[in-house]
């Protein structure tokens, strides 16, 4: 076991891990930025350091302030929770040179997985089903164009090195397939440092479905069963629940047979997802693979029993334990909704600032993972998270319900959140009836 890890990562996700550490009996050092001092996570971690100023760029994301932190502290283990340096295979290279182990899989595997079109090759040759496209990186406008004439419009320009909606493009016709590469390209140079693209069939409004992985360092990989991701904006998931209305056992089982077939191939360590695009004849498609934790990893957690960041931690370690199968097997339904402090009247513009008042939900079948207070400056440094919001019932229709009320106990005075926004969704017809799909949202707020 680890003598003591340092969290790389902030909010309400350093807070989660520190819980996870401390069941398992490790220490922990929080770092922060000058704007985090107050953050939940720098108090109740055993210690904390700061590493720089509020720009990430000179602090969660400053590699050589993470690794001087971990020395300094004496920590033998990092743990980079979700976003900022967690998929960094060069940020893993530099935890290894220092002896430092990295919660997380292998440097080699977040590259392959981290290139989009190298990692949809990759599942391809495991017999992963993917979407038609190209069959790697293209080169420039008129292969697109070539593309694009074989496979049929709509098309999607994705950026390789990307993620998050980023160097993205829908194409519907060739006239307006240049403007939409370039913008594309453009984007992803600003983004990742790369203008690589890649090209496939766009399918219209499918759901997005993921399976959640664990892969341990004896070669076993676990499927914790699936979550539907579909209610989203800009790419970006707002709704998160498991399991999906729309995937039945027989299905079911397909998607995990693929997905842990697609782990195996890359010899898959630690906790991760592969997401899917699901149409509505029931087909599914390969469309990335996440090598960390997710932000909705909590609706898991909630419909298996499992902790699946103490699972993550013990995968690190490199010792074989074994999980039981009544463990990843789905019981219940659970819901999550991200609760940010954004202003869904004017755009979903973020609304950072100090929060004047809170009361969080409680109850049955309630969870709440959050690093906010009545008092706490949330920054505008950063994403806007202000908690997730989890409701468990033994089947969908007491989850909502669940969630409704706790969408009703919650109240945030100070800034502008996403609470009405979720209490609007959630009234909806074809969300009651589990009728959604990424174009969802579209619709629903224009």
């Amino acid at each position: 076991m680890f003598n003591k890890v340092l969290i790389a990562n902030r909010g309400e996700i350093a807070l989660r891990v520190i819980r996870a550490c401390k069941e398992l009996n490790i220490p922990t050092v929080a770092v922060y930025s000058t704007v985090d001092r107050d953050s939940l996570h720098v108090l109740f971690a055993d210690e904390s350091i700061c590493i720089g100023a509020p720009n990430a760029r000179e602090s969660y994301l400053r590699s050589q302030n993470l690794i001087a932190a971990a020395e300094i502290s004496g920590a033998d283990a990092i743990h980079p929770g979700y976003g900022f340096l967690s998929e960094s295979a060069d940020f893993v290279e530099m935890c290894a040179m220092h002896g430092i182990v990295f919660i997380g899989p292998r440097a080699e595997t977040i590259a392959l997985m981290g290139d989009k079109s190298e990692a949809k090759k990759t599942m391809k040759s495991a017999g992963v089903p993917v979407v038609p496209g190209s069959e790697g990186v293209i080169s420039n406008f008129n292969e697109a164009l070539s593309i694009a004439e074989e496979i049929g419009y709509p098309v999607i320009v994705k950026a390789s090195a990307g993620g998050g909606g980023k160097g993205m493009r829908v194409v519907d016709s060739a006239d307006v397939m240049e403007s939409n590469f370039e913008m594309a390209r453009a984007e992803a140079e600003s983004s990742f440092g790369s203008g690589d693209l890649y090209i496939e069939k766009y399918l219209i409004e499918p759901r997005h479905i993921e399976v959640q992985l664990l892969g341990l360092s004896d070669g076993n990989v676990y499927a914790f069963g699936e979550r539907d991701c579909s209610i989203q904006r800009r790419h970006q998931k707002l709704i998160e629940e498991s399991p999906s209305p729309a995937v039945s056992p027989k299905l079911r089982k397909r998607l995990i047979e693929a997905a842990v077939t697609g782990a195996k191939s890359v010899n898959y360590i630690s906790a991760g997802t592969i997401e899917f695009l699901l149409d509505a004849r029931g087909d599914f498609y390969f469309m990335e693979m996440n090598t960390r934790i997710q932000v909705e990893h909590p609706v898991t957690e909630m419909v298996t029993g499992t902790d699946l960041v103490k699972y993550q931690i013990l995968a690190s370690t490199g010792e074989s334990f074994k999980i039981d199968n009544a463990e990843t097997c789905i019981q219940g339904h659970a819901i999550e909704c991200r609760i940010n402090a954004e202003d869904p009247e004017k755009n979903f513009l973020p609304s950072p600032g100090e929060i004047k008042a809170l009361n969080l939900p409680g109850g049955p079948g309630i969870r709440i993972d959050s690093h906010a207070y009545a008092g706490y400056k949330i920054p505008p440094n950063y994403d806007s998270l202000i908690a997730k919001l989890i409701a468990f019932g033994k089947n969908r229709e007491e989850a909502l319900m669940r969630m409704h009320r706790a969408l009703d106990e919650f109240v945030v005075e100070g800034v502008e959140t996403t609470i009405p926004f979720h209490q609007k969704v959630l009234e909806h017809p074809d969300f009651i009836a589990g009728n959604v799909n990424t174009g969802f949202l579209n619709q629903f707020l224009s």
